[in-house]
């Protein structure tokens, strides 16, 4: 292929896409495809934080009576660390047999 020849086919192209891609908002309306509109935050029931094993360490939701909670466990599972604004207690702090070290109002 020539340089002549290459240059036309370069011109050929340009001419022949820009009138192309104008119709083509004629032929096919809709708009532009986008992603959906940003959101400010995710929406979920509860929020797990699981270690390597798929064991939940502190878990962050509902519970059954509809009441907000962070929990913290341990490596066993138990819980140790409880923070709920629907407590009595707002903070525990728990021992592995589950009896309550301290706790704050």
């Amino acid at each position: 292929m020539t340089r002549l020849q290459y240059a036309i086919l370069v011109a050929a192209m340009m001419l022949s896409g820009f009138p192309g891609g104008a119709m083509s908002e004629r032929l096919f309306p809709g708009g532009i495809a986008g992603a959906e509109s940003k959101t400010n935050g995710v929406s979920a029931e509860e929020f797990l934080l699981l270690d390597k094993n798929g064991k939940a360490r502190a878990g962050l939701g509902l519970d059954g009576a509809g009441e907000v909670s962070l929990v913290l466990t341990n490596k066993d599972g138990s819980r140790r660390l409880y923070l709920s604004p629907d407590d009595r207690f707002a903070l525990k702090l728990v021992y592995r047999n589950g009896k309550v070290i301290w706790s704050a109002p």
